[in-house]
């Protein structure tokens, strides 16, 4: 077994591969380490210098082109938030930087409600307008992106598709807690990962195999402040322009692909509960909703999500 890891996008990462006897040659830290910098390059919304923020200076409806990686991610998040009907949106980058989950820095107390109206009137998903064939985006000058819900899943996806290209076909991959396994382990046993409940929450633990399988977790546990009492946690609701109140504890999505699970995701933590069940339903998403209430935490597995736990 060899073991990699460094660190992206404010977090860390970690790479564990099954390798032949004969070991591995090829210098692999450092090509996963770029595969992940360049999605920063890209995607930062905390690098001005990324393509990402370039995108967002554009105050016109011009067409610009795109990185392949970028254009996929957005494609991507934008079909989800249409899957979604705008509960899942890449156009959120005023709001939380109002809310002080971004570059703008930290905040101690909710923003002004007038302030939240105003960054709300810049959002927008469908003022985004894409171009498959020559690989372009546009939009109306008020869209900030903001790719936070779905960048660390496509960099797992990145690292992945490098190791894969590297002819390493076993192995786990690790951003920021999200991961997707592939092959098995030396012993020939699949990748098998525990999903743990939130802190605070005692639940049975639910257990997978990452076999060609990704998972993504998004939490109010994970970025939060809180302010005479209550807790604003870093998932923005589109529609309301505040951080989600919907007593959900922790959304656990898992797919294919780490970048949708990490969306899906997002969506179904601002969907909430009922919303967000019925969404995993109709779509098909294995997911586990934990939401917390008055006699404790309610945990609800979907149809297939059923299927795949051990």
């Amino acid at each position: 077994m060899f073991a990699y890891h460094g660190e992206t996008m404010g977090t860390t990462w970690s790479v564990r591969i099954a390798a032949p006897s004969g070991g591995i040659s090829q210098p692999i830290g450092a090509g996963i380490q770029s595969a992940l910098d360049r999605v920063v390059t890209q995607m930062s919304h905390w690098d001005q210098a990324s393509d990402l923020c370039r995108f967002n200076r554009v105050r016109s409806d011009a067409w610009q082109s795109l990185p392949i990686e970028f254009f996929t991610v957005l494609e991507a998040a934008l079909a989800v938030a249409h899957e979604s009907e705008g509960a899942f949106d890449p156009a959120l980058g005023a709001l939380v930087d109002l809310w002080g989950f971004g570059p703008a820095g930290t905040r101690a107390a909710p923003p002004a409600p007038d302030a939240i109206a105003q960054a709300r009137d810049g959002l927008g998903w469908r003022a985004i307008a894409i171009d498959r064939r020559g690989l372009r985006a546009r939009h109306d000058g008020s869209a900030t992106l903001d790719f936070s819900g779905i960048a660390k899943g496509f960099g797992v996806d990145q690292v992945a598709d490098y190791l894969i290209g590297q002819g390493i076909l076993h192995f786990l991959v690790e951003v920021g807690g999200e991961l997707r396994g592939c092959g098995l382990k030396p012993d020939g046993q699949p990748w098998w990962v525990d999903l743990e409940a939130p802190p605070g929450i005692t639940l049975p633990v639910n257990r997978v195999a990452l076999h060609q399988l990704s998972v993504a977790t998004s939490g109010d546990y994970r970025r939060h402040f809180e302010h005479e009492g209550a807790r604003y946690a870093h998932s923005i609701d589109p529609r309301t322009g505040w951080p989600v109140n919907a007593g959900m504890a922790s959304v656990t999505v898992l797919h294919p692909s780490c970048m949708m699970a990490d969306a899906y995701a997002t969506a179904l933590t601002v969907l909430g509960l009922d919303q967000g069940c019925a969404l995993a339903e109709r779509l098909d998403i294995a997911a586990i909703l934990v939401a917390r209430g008055d006699k404790g935490a309610r945990e609800w597995l979907s149809p297939a999500a059923m299927r795949m736990l051990d």
